[in-house]
């Protein structure tokens, strides 16, 4: 495996194209698409120029929206999951988002790919200088919560958040 976070492209519609339409449609964490998004070349324009701004720190983003890497998990140059570094945290991200959001293609699952992404990506928070970060899961996203705790989260508590559509979430914190 190659694991490497790479800023969104156009050059890698294909790849893309083919990782978001394992999603069925569905909503994809860490890729800031909404649920319906139909992964076409407008699409994928639109999640570029999406990252670009998002990463500027002087941009104007829409309200309750925060500063954010948009980054794309590519394995040997093949787009596999999507992932999100959050750099400040607003009431929302605090009660049900965290710092960091992500997912890996469902074909791709079990490789150990949201591991790896999830080392490097805590790799760059700790270079912007963040000094701990949330991250929450499903309760009964086994894979997930393995792979939060893998990196050190430590369980802040688990709440119902069926009101968000997830009927229980685990909030977690990791020290950088």
């Amino acid at each position: 495996m190659q694991i490497e976070l790479t800023p969104p492209t156009t050059a890698l519609f294909d790849s893309w194209a083919a990782a978001a339409a394992e999603f069925e449609g569905g909503h994809i964490d860490g890729g800031g698409y909404g649920a319906g998004m139909v992964p076409d070349r407008a699409a994928c324009e639109a999640s570029v120029e999406k990252a670009v701004r998002y990463a500027d720190p002087d941009a104007e983003l829409p309200e309750g929206h925060v500063p954010c890497d948009f980054l794309w998990i590519t394995d040997a140059g093949e787009v596999v999951g999507f992932i999100a570094l959050r750099r400040e945290l607003n009431e929302h991200l605090r009660q049900f988002g965290g710092h960091i959001g992500y997912a890996v293609r469902p074909s791709r699952r079990r490789e150990g790919i949201a591991k790896e992404a999830l080392r490097l990506v805590l790799e760059t928070a700790r270079g912007q200088g963040i000094d701990r970060v949330m991250l929450t899961c499903d309760d009964d996203n086994a894979g997930s919560f393995r792979t939060i705790e893998g990196a050190g989260g430590v369980l802040q508590d688990v709440i119902d958040a069926s009101a968000e559509g997830h009927p229980r979430l685990r909030r977690y914190w990791i020290e950088l």
